[in-house]
């Protein structure tokens, strides 16, 4: 069996989310996996880094594979950019050790939420990008995100309630950014609860309305209640950026 490893980019805005469903077949998973069995004529599995929901972007998002027969690695990439449709494509695909696997193989990943922080419309990156005319004080967003930095339990930022493993995270850097009229909120980690990154940004959106304080943020730690924190903003304005599979201090330079 020879294994690979693939970077993926999709635009989310008109699937049901990454992973496959028995009652739909538009999923990124799904189609991926129907495009890799048409080329092979057999049945193929992937394993993607993780699971984004319905709406969600990746411009990085890693996959992994293995087939009976080995195919070259340009020749399968360049047949599978043919087959897919045109909002997922594959950026590189290269042969890895038997053992590697895109989730449990990762060290981190980096997200994205943009948001479009003008009273003018976002007529073309309207599906990329949350709309929220009201200024925001970054000042106070980067003071918040400060105080979220670091390994807690994020329970209190998670979207499954009944969540039974550990909710215990690292979150390495919140990087609050402008660029013109688009806010970028920054996250790198260790992993991500399931919503963890919508609601951080809620939360700090929140913040920079001026409807929290800065020094809240250690009580909604403290509180491990989803009803401490604030809720999640849309999906579109979410993008995976990138996954890590080196020491992640050494990639952002933490040390």
């Amino acid at each position: 069996m020879q294994n690979y490893k693939m970077t993926l980019a999709y635009d989310g805005s008109r699937y049901q989310g990454w992973q496959s469903q028995g009652n739909t077949a538009n999923t990124i998973e799904t189609k991926l996996e129907t495009a890799l069995s048409r080329l092979t004529g057999s049945p193929v599995t992937v394993h993607a880094s993780g699971r984004t929901d319905a709406g969600v972007h990746a411009e990085g998002q890693t996959v992994s594979f293995q087939l009976e027969k080995t195919l070259p690695c340009a020749e399968l990439m360049a047949d599978l950019n043919r087959f897919l449709p045109e909002d997922i494509g594959v950026l590189a695909l290269e042969f890895v050790p038997p053992r590697f696997h895109a989730r449990l193989s990762a060290t981190g990943k980096t997200y994205v939420y943009r948001i479009w922080n003008s009273p003018l419309p976002d007529v073309f990156g309207r599906k990329y990008r949350y709309p929220l005319p009201q200024p925001l004080d970054l000042d106070t967003m980067r003071q918040s995100a400060c105080l979220l930095e670091g390994t807690h339990d994020f329970r209190s930022f998670c979207g499954l309630t009944r969540f039974k493993k550990s909710t215990v995270r690292t979150v390495y850097a919140i990087a609050v950014e402008r660029a013109d009229s688009i806010v970028s909120l920054r996250f790198t980690g260790d992993g991500f609860l399931n919503r963890m990154v919508r609601i951080l940004s809620g939360t700090l959106v929140e913040v920079g309305l001026g409807l929290r304080r800065p020094e809240e943020m250690r009580s909604v730690l403290e509180a491990r209640d989803r009803a401490a924190a604030a809720g999640a903003l849309p999906a579109r304005g979410l993008t995976l950026e990138r996954v890590y599979y080196e020491e992640i201090s050494w990639v952002m330079d933490l040390t």
